[in-house]
C-alpha cells in the first residue's frame, strides 16, 4: 500500500513541530527533534541552556541533569498539525551527591491515514502511523559549574506493514554560573542509525551539533537565549514564490545572511521569579521554510508561560507555523521528593 490521501499531513507531521524538512530533505527520524518541554516550544523549538525545575528539559541536552531535581516526574503532550498527537513521560532521581538518572518514553502519532494500492485506488482501509522513544539519561557533574550527560535512545517506527528501529544518543555539557545567571551548552544529538530499515533503503538519523548561551540582563527579569544548531551543515538554502509574481517558479535563498539566521533561534522570558516566567521564541528557519505553506504573521514566532505551586508546575506553550497549523503543547511536573515529605 502507498500513502495517497493525507501525505502531505504525514510529512509536516514527521518534520518535527518547527523544523521542516519539506525543503531539506536530507534526512529521515525527524520526530526526534521535537521538544518535549513546552519551556522550549516556546522558546522556539530547542534550547539546550534554560536552567529550571523542569524534568522535560533534559530532552534537549542530558547535561542539563543533575541531583538538585531529587525525584521528579513530568508528563507532556502536543497536539500538533493534521490530527498528529505527541505525549510523553520522565521521571529522574540522584544518583548520589553528584550525579542523576532519569528515564523516559515519546510517542508520536500521526491520525488515522486512508490505504490506497499501487493503482491509487482506495482499500478502504486505514492505518495509524506512530514513532516511540524509549530513553535513559545520566549526568554527572564534573565540577562546580560543568555538568555533562548521556542519553541513549530505542526508536521503534510503525507505518501500516513497515516497521523500523534506529539507536541514538545525545551527549551534552552545560557551564552553569548562578552568581551571572550565565549558561552555555553544546550538545551532540542523535547521534546513531538504523538497527533495523523499512526496506533496502537506509535512513539517515538527523544527528546534529548545537550549541547555545542564556543570560540575565542585569538585574532585570529578562533573560534571552540564543541557540545554534545545524551547525554540522552551514548551507540551508530555502525556495520560494517570488514576491508579486504570478509565477509558480521558486526562487532560491541561500546568502550568507539567510544561512546563518536559519542556524540560529532567539528567546526572550520575564522570570520575575523561581516560580513563574513568560517566554517568546522566535526561530527564522521555520517562518523559511513555510514560504511555500501560506505562511502567516505569527509563523516562526512561539510563545508560553509557566507556573510552580507548591510541588506542582505546569507549562503551555503556542504556536501557528503556517495558516492552516495550529500548534499546542502543555507540560506537567510533579515533585515525588516533595509530596512525600
Amino acid at each position: 500500500m502507498i500513502f495517497k490521501r493525507h501525505i502531505i499531513t504525514l510529512l509536516l507531521a514527521m518534520a518535527g513541530g518547527l523544523s521542516s524538512v519539506a525543503q531539506d530533505g536530507t534526512t529521515a527520524y525527524e520526530f526526534l527533534n521535537v521538544p518535549a518541554s513546552s519551556h522550549v516550544y516556546a522558546l522556539g523549538g530547542t534550547n539546550i541552556t534554560i536552567i529550571d525545575d523542569d524534568i522535560n528539559l533534559i530532552d534537549q541536552n542530558p547535561g542539563l541533569l543533575g541531583p538538585e531535581y531529587e525525584m521528579q516526574a513530568g508528563l507532556n503532550y502536543m497536539r500538533y498539525l493534521g490530527g498528529s498527537n505527541f505525549m510523553g513521560a520522565r521521571f529522574t532521581a540522584p544518583a548520589g551527591d553528584r550525579a542523576a538518572w532519569a528515564i523516559g518514553v515519546q510517542y508520536f502519532g500521526y491520525g488515522s491515514i486512508d490505504a490506497y494500492d499501487e493503482q491509487g485506488n482506495s482499500t478502504g482501509a486505514s492505518f495509524s502511523p506512530s514513532d516511540i522513544a524509549i530513553s535513559g539519561t545520566y549526568a554527572h557533574d564534573i565540577s562546580d559549574m560543568w555538568r555533562g550527560g548521556i542519553t541513549v535512545k530505542f526508536v521503534h517506527s510503525s507505518y501500516e506493514i513497515y516497521k523500523a528501529l534506529a539507536i541514538c544518543a545525545d551527549l551534552g555539557v552545560n557551564y552553569y554560573n548562578p552568581d551571572k545567571d550565565l549558561s552555555f551548552s553544546i550538545v551532540l544529538k542523535n547521534l546513531g542509525g538504523q538497527v533495523k530499515r523499512f526496506n533496502e533503503n537506509y535512513d539517515r538519523l538527523p544527528w546534529d551539533i548545537q550549541a547555545g548561551v542564556s543570560k540575565s540582563l542585569g538585574s532585570s527579569p529578562l533573560r534571552f537565549s540564543i541557540t545554534a544548531y545545524n551547525l554540522n551543515k552551514w548551507k540551508l538554502p530555502y525556495y520560494s514564490t517570488a514576491d508579486n509574481s504570478s509565477s509558480q517558479e521558486l526562487e532560491k535563498h541561500d546568502s550568507f545572511t539567510s544561512n546563518l539566521f536559519r542556524h540560529l533561534i532567539f528567546g526572550l522570558e520575564y522570570v520575575p521569579s523561581e516560580k513563574f516566567y513568560i517566554a517568546l521564541g522566535y526561530n527564522y528557519k521555520t517562518r523559511t521554510d513555510m514560504t511555500t505553506y501560506a505562511r502567516n504573521f505569527l509563523s516562526g514566532f512561539s510563545v508560553g508561560a509557566g507556573l510552580k505551586v507548591k510541588a506542582m508546575g505546569f507549562g503551555v506553550a503556542f504556536a501557528q507555523p503556517h495558516v492552516g497549523g495550529t500548534t499546542f503543547m502543555f507540560n506537567l511536573t510533579a515533585s515525588v521528593s516533595e509530596m512525600l515529605k
